[in-house]
């Protein structure tokens, strides 16, 4: 006879074993910041995720505090722009994996990644060095996909 330990073990796992499968870069959709594409990269390691942003301009909206920002939703190509606007969640200071700390805007919105759609919190920031426009923390996909660190594209594309 199973006891209550073994019993919620067994539990999480049959739990975790009905989770799709994400590879560790994957296409993924913002549909409410009328971006249909951009590709991410999936980091267990990082807590948070972060957009890269640029003209983040904080806002007022009947009354309410936004924020205002552009993003580049192709990689390596600049010419291609999306204007954005999105209600400010939180100003919150965020340490990168380097160690270095800065104020960033936070918001709330809906991610696209295969069929599903889920609200995801992001801060946002200039990610212009890095290889991706968009990361993907732990706190977006807990609960909701596996991550196989060996593959990618594996839950389709986002649109």
């Amino acid at each position: 006879m199973l006891g209550p330990t073994n019993r919620k073990r067994k539990t999480r796992r049959t739990k975790r074993a009905q989770l799709p499968v994400a590879g560790w870069r994957e296409y993924v959709g913002f549909p409410e910041l009328g971006i249909d594409q951009l590709k991410a990269k999936i980091d267990t390691g990082a807590r948070s995720s972060a957009l890269h942003a640029w003209n983040i301009t904080p806002i007022e909206v009947d009354g309410a505090q936004w924020v205002a920002f552009e993003v580049h939703p192709l990689q390596r190509n600049n010419k291609v722009t999306v204007h954005c606007r999105a209600p400010l969640t939180a100003k919150r200071r965020v340490t990168s994996s380097s160690g270095h700390s800065e104020q960033r805007y936070v918001i709330e919105t809906a991610l696209r990644i295969g069929d599903r759609v889920y609200p995801v919190e992001l801060s946002l920031t200039n990610r212009d060095a890095m290889g991706f426009r968009l990361l993907l923390g732990r706190t977006a996909i807990r609960g909701r996909f596996l991550v196989d660190a060996g593959r990618s594209y594996l839950v389709g594309n986002s649109q």
